[in-house]
């Protein structure tokens, strides 16, 4: 059976406090694959954030066009 953790800071904060991490590193890195990877880490995790938001809004909303 999977041990359950409790998260202290909530998913909100994490995913801000990674992608806040990842612009920097994407920032100093040199234009190539590393920098590449890192932007697409970023991407992936706005995408996470707006996916938490709209599930733990109150009402129901369209996906944006």
């Amino acid at each position: 059976m999977r041990r359950r953790v409790k998260q202290s800071v909530p998913l909100r904060d994490r995913l801000l406090a990674f992608i806040h991490a990842m612009r920097e590193r994407a920032e100093l890195a040199p234009p190539g694959r590393e920098r590449d990877a890192l932007l697409k880490k970023v991407k992936k995790a706005e995408t996470a954030m707006e996916v938490e938001q709209r599930v733990n809004s109150s009402g129901q909303q369209e996906p944006p066009e």
